[in-house]
């Protein structure tokens, strides 16, 4: 429960650390108001870990920048336009933004700058009433005109004005709200959440790039299934990313399987937790996360019902990590976080093959050639993928992946299993086969990479005799 009285000595503290202090003697000195303003005001309050420092006054661009100049190691003024100056000051990077008073036109969410002549004014057009805090410095005064610290104490979010005009001036808002349930543990209040879904599609002004933003950010939080949840109550998930909303199938009465939609929430918690006791203190695994959310997206294009009750998905995998991948271009990922997330969604099957029965040596090499650098993460996403509340179950696929992940260690030791190649290069096999570079070359690096696979290490003597006996066959 969020104890109000250590968090305003927190906020205390954080007004007197240097950088803050250095810049509110400057702005006082040169008879400016400055403010820390929005998320570090509501996690010092929260007892949360304060980074990125913003800060608001009723200077202008000019100003800021003549105020700051003596006082930062480096300044840059790339926000000017918006009015933010940004500058380094003790050794931290802070931003430090006019009043702002913006109008937007309803059509993009590209607002008219305006700047504002009060900081109450500022504060009003901010996104929700937690983010609409600040605090005077040096004088350590608390600003809240709309009502923040008791949404942060009944842990609610809500907008400072009505929520259509909120949403309306900027749709992204919604997908941050969702971001914030996942973020900061809140609930949406009853009326925000219901402008969310009437407002839902005006999402269309918003540019892929700021949705994926969004996205991302939900995803490197600690419980990203709150805003997911969020996203497709309100239908918010429809206009960006419409395949996690169809995993909701409708059940037939003669056809009984798992719940595509829950299994895929409980998939990716699973992932997060192995992926934190395997990389602990390690950055958010985006990737990873988006594939194991998505891996089950092919299963609604492939469903079939079959005669006894029976339900099948064939080729899930396949469907899936096509989807994935148009999907994520629709939404301007990146081309490598593109490929990571469909390659794990191909392979993601691939696993439930050994647990029927032990694999060859030969049957492990080429589940680690095809998994390639993505073969932690495959680990991480086939050991999430068991969800089953068989008890015997569950325990035979874990000790079966214990035992693919043994075997590959092994393996590794003997072979350096994770080089891959061919005993001969492309070089060797032209100066052996008396071939110039091109299509022939290709096609023995093949045959040899077979035999690595099927035999592991055989010599580079015998690799050779193979390499002309299969050339002279060819002939």
């Amino acid at each position: 429960m969020l104890n109000m009285a250590e968090g305003v000595a927190r906020l205390g503290a954080l007004a007197e650390s240097p950088v803050v202090s250095t810049l509110a003697r400057a702005f006082a000195d040169a008879g400016f108001d400055l403010a820390i303003v929005g998320g570090p005001v509501r996690d010092a309050l929260l007892g949360r870990d304060v980074h990125d420092l913003d800060f608001t006054t009723d200077a202008q661009p000019d100003d800021i920048l003549r105020v700051v100049k003596p006082i930062a190691s480096a300044h840059w003024d790339i926000g000017r336009a918006f009015g933010t100056i940004g500058a380094k000051v003790a050794g931290e990077t802070v931003e430090i933004t006019t009043y702002r008073a913006d109008s937007y036109d309803g059509v993009t969410r590209k607002p008219t700058v305006e700047f504002g002549d009060t900081l109450e004014g500022d504060l009003v057009r901010r996104d929700f009433t937690v983010n609409a805090m600040a605090l005077r410095v040096p004088g350590k005064a608390l600003v809240d005109p709309t009502g923040g610290v008791e949404d942060l104490l009944a842990g609610r979010l809500r907008t400072p004005t009505d929520p259509h005009v909120s949403f309306g001036d900027d749709p992204l808002r919604m997908l941050r709200a969702a971001r914030f349930t996942s973020q900061l543990g809140f609930e949406i209040d009853e009326a925000t959440f219901a402008a969310m879904i009437e407002l839902r599609r005006t999402l269309d002004i918003v540019s892929p790039e700021r949705i994926q933003g969004e996205l991302v950010r939900m995803l490197q939080t600690a419980a990203p299934v709150r805003g997911i949840r969020i996203l497709v109550e309100t239908g918010l998930a429809e206009e960006f990313l419409p395949e996690v909303p169809a995993l909701r199938l409708e059940v037939d009465e003669h056809h009984h399987h798992k719940d595509v939609y829950e299994h895929s929430l409980t998939v990716l918690n699973q992932a997060i937790e192995l992926e934190h006791s395997r990389h602990p203190g390690e950055a958010p695994d985006v990737p990873l996360r988006l594939a194991a959310l998505l891996h089950d997206i092919g299963k609604p294009a492939t469903r079939r019902l079959e005669p006894g009750g029976g339900v099948t998905f064939h080729h899930h995998d396949i469907k899936g990590a096509r989807m994935a991948r148009k999907r994520l271009n629709a939404l301007r990922f990146d081309a490598d976080t593109t490929k990571v997330v469909a390659r794990l969604i191909e392979l993601h099957l691939r696993f439930f093959g050994y647990a029927e029965g032990a694999w060859t040596d030969s049957a492990v090499r080429r589940y680690v050639r095809d998994a390639g650098d993505e073969l932690e993460r495959l680990h991480i996403l086939t050991r999430a993928d068991v969800t089953t509340r068989n008890k015997r179950k569950a325990n035979r696929l874990r000790k079966a992946y214990d035992d693919i992940e043994a075997r590959i260690a092994e393996l590794d030791a003997q072979e350096q299993l994770d080089a891959m190649r061919p005993e001969l290069d492309g070089n060797r096999i032209q100066e052996v086969l008396g071939i110039a570079p091109g299509r022939e070359v290709g096609e023995a690096y093949r045959f040899l990479l077979d035999i690595r696979l099927d035999e592991g290490i055989v010599g580079a003597d015998e690799a050779e005799r193979r390499l002309r006996e299969w050339w002279a066959a060819r002939a």
